[in-house]
């Protein structure tokens, strides 16, 4: 997938087309209709049509922009192993209540890139400052901030460490700011055991085999995670494109290993970490997700509810809902965003 640089006349009159007609978002979504700018550089249509390419902090980051320009701005981030395509169905619904909404590759997925040889670091603050830097850059203030997996972690340490830039937060199982001390406690064989792909990544033999059977994993993944989603071979290869990415083994096998304490993260994160080893509260308004079928480890709501200090609630979402939350249950968590914002 290459990186894509779409002008600023054409993006905004995309975004402005999409935001006010509603048929039209669907039938790009579908691949019905391919938007111009994508025929013009002989791009396959996407379900979210031309991605934009924008420099912040140390990346080149890829992401997808749809409703009105000036609408309320979302900013939704997805996990591993998946990619934009988790919010495929949750970004249109947003946008046809006048949301923008911003989804971003993290790093080391799709058209994400670094600008320069910076260390491949997947930890956990580090992903954070990426979306700091990308709201600078897009001149986005404050945004409500939906997020799944990685991004529900990602999400959580920007409502606790920089709540003046979150207005509202969705997270899909809860508060998951972690740190290094409180992974080296053990858990119980079962809990241990789901942990499986984490002490794989651990050892050479982890990274070689994530590497060579990357796609083959991630498949198996969604499978343990989402055992009731019946997802089909074109819907996992659309998100399994982004682990083309160069950096994407190098950015999984060091978030992994950092969790564990055995691979340093930067020095100049580390404050961002003691403050988040504290599991600091978040105080902006917040509706916490949880599916009853999700296969991921995952900590009880009762864990964490005392970790939100402001407006609050949780919600079980019924009906075989697995980890992928937003993709497989698109409305409910629309839904959470429009009335964890106040709409």
């Amino acid at each position: 997938m290459h990186s894509l640089k779409i002008p600023d006349e054409i993006d905004q009159d995309r975004r402005r087309f999409l935001g006010t007609a509603a048929m039209a978002v669907a039938a790009t979504r579908l691949g019905l209709i391919a938007p111009a700018a994508a025929q013009a550089t002989k791009e396959p249509a996407t379900s979210f049509g031309p991605l934009n390419q924008i420099d912040a902090g140390v990346l080149s980051v890829g992401y997808a922009d749809i409703g009105p320009a000036g609408g309320p701005p979302v900013i939704l981030l997805h996990g591993w192993p998946y990619d934009i395509h988790t919010y495929v169905d949750v970004a249109p619904l947003l946008a046809s209540k006048g949301y923008r909404v911003i989804v971003p590759y993290l790093r080391g997925y799709g058209t994400t890139r670094f600008l320069s040889s910076a260390v491949r670091n997947g930890q956990q603050s580090a992903i954070a400052l990426d979306i700091i830097a990308l709201m600078d850059a897009l001149k986005i203030d404050k945004a409500t901030i939906g997020g799944c997996d990685w991004g529900a972690r990602t999400a959580c340490i920007v409502a606790a460490l920089w709540p003046e830039r979150c207005k509202a937060l969705v997270s899909v199982s809860g508060y998951l700011i972690g740190s290094q001390e409180a992974s080296k406690m053990p858990l119980p064989p079962k809990a241990e055991l789901q942990w499986w792909y984490q002490y794989y990544f651990a050892t050479e033999r982890g990274q070689a085999g994530y590497e060579k059977y990357t796609r083959d994993f991630a498949r198996l993944i969604w499978q343990i995670a989402s055992p009731k989603w019946a997802f089909d071979n074109a819907t996992f290869d659309r998100s399994a494109a982004a682990f083309d990415n160069p950096d994407h083994v190098a950015i999984v096998i060091h978030n992994y290993r950092w969790r564990l304490g055995l691979a340093e993260g930067e020095p100049k994160y580390d404050d961002l970490e003691k403050r988040l080893a504290e599991f600091p509260v978040i105080t902006v308004p917040t509706i916490t997700l949880e599916g009853d079928a999700n296969g991921a480890p995952h900590p009880d709501p009762s864990a964490y509810a005392m970790k939100f200090s402001g407006k609050y609630e949780h919600r079980t979402i019924d009906g075989g809902i697995g980890h992928n939350l937003p993709q497989e249950a698109p409305q409910a968590f629309a839904k959470a965003v429009v009335e964890a914002d106040g709409h």
